[in-house]
């Protein structure tokens, strides 16, 4: 017989009850499935084959190039001498590299906020910036003006250099003739890209140019996931756009502002194509050299890999200081906390 083990237990009346004793929970051990070949070859072809690719054709240039910074490497010779750390010692003691990293700085300052400030503004006008009354909608053709915004985007960046590079010329240059055609003579023979005033500003313009455009729609497809009933509440508690913009939509689209904020940040690190296109020279004074032309000419021009190849890992140091930092940032200030709607 199997016996039931019991306990004894008083009532209010002090009558002691025979109760019979709660058995512990009994744990239940799942088997390990044995592996079969379906399995093997899906994480073969879907995770073993990517991460080698990756590994490859990403890591392993970077340890590469690591590699040759130790060494006096000329590029285009067998001969490859250890010497350390010099290459570091040479370029951070190099002025025009120097120069070229300041200009890299000022890149990454003002293109990533001026870029996302103007998509920011250009998204809120074409989906909540419509009518107050009503229902809540964009302005009259806004499909058009997403059109017409996103298309410098699908220009090449070379095509855009050479582009505004004619715009910019002093003697025929389009927006020259424009200025003096209003009465600013003193515009006539302004060379944008020639002084060293001038040349980074409108450089930069033409960044911006081509790429508020991208980060407006992005924007669009953030904002379009956010219920309407949000903002036609704050509506009716008597909230402006600007309040409506600070409260709702920049918290509820934050994820998307990190990713712009990331992507323009590695765009001002490099910036090689544009700054190469409308100045090959890197400007006047070296007011437009970034870093990545240094270490083209320093490759190609001067036959000096090595050194270059310590440029690119200290190019590649900064990219991965700033994209830590932005996600530090983002979480100092609440945003890897879900927002309640």
């Amino acid at each position: 017989m199997t016996s039931v083990k019991t306990q004894q237990s008083r009532n209010d009346d002090g009558l002691a009850a025979v109760v019979p004793a709660t058995a512990p929970p009994q744990v239940v051990r799942r088997r390990r499935k044995p592996l079969t070949w379906d399995k093997v070859s899906f994480f073969a072809v879907f995770l073993g084959l990517p991460l080698a690719i990756y590994l490859l054709f990403v890591i392993w240039p970077f340890i590469q190039a690591f590699g040759y910074s130790l060494t006096d490497w000329s590029g285009f010779s067998p001969n490859q001498n250890f010497i350390g750390l010099e290459n570091y010692v040479k370029i951070f003691t190099d002025d025009i590299f120097m120069k070229a990293m300041s200009n890299n700085i000022i890149l990454v300052i003002f293109l990533p906020i001026i870029t996302i400030i103007l998509s920011l503004v250009l998204a809120s006008l074409v989906t909540v910036g419509g009518s107050s009354k009503g229902q809540i909608k964009g302005l009259r053709n806004s499909s058009f003006y997403r059109v017409v915004s996103f298309f410098p985007y699908t220009i090449p960046a070379v095509a855009i250099g050479i582009m505004w590079g004619q715009i910019y010329d002093p003697s025929g240059g389009l927006l020259n003739g424009f200025l003096t055609g209003l009465g600013l003579d003193q515009f006539k023979d302004f060379a944008w890209l020639g002084d060293k005033n001038t040349a980074m500003i409108a450089t930069m313009f033409v960044i911006v140019w081509g790429f508020v455009g991208f980060y407006m729609v992005l924007f669009v497809a953030g904002i379009k996931g956010i219920p309407a009933e949000l903002f036609e509440a704050a509506r009716i508690d008597g909230a402006g756009r600007f309040r409506t913009a600070v409260s709702i939509t920049i918290p509820l689209i934050r994820d998307n502002i990190q990713t712009a904020y990331i992507y323009m940040g590695i765009l001002a690190l490099d910036a090689f194509v544009y700054m190469a296109a409308l100045n090959s020279g890197g400007g006047p004074d070296n007011s437009t050299l970034v870093m990545a032309q240094q270490l083209f000419f320093t490759a190609f021009s001067k036959g000096q890999f090595g050194l270059a190849s310590a440029m690119g890992v200290v190019l590649a140091i900064a990219t991965l200081i700033f994209s830590g930092l932005v996600f530090l940032v983002n979480k100092l200030t609440g945003g890897d906390k879900d927002v309640s709607l």
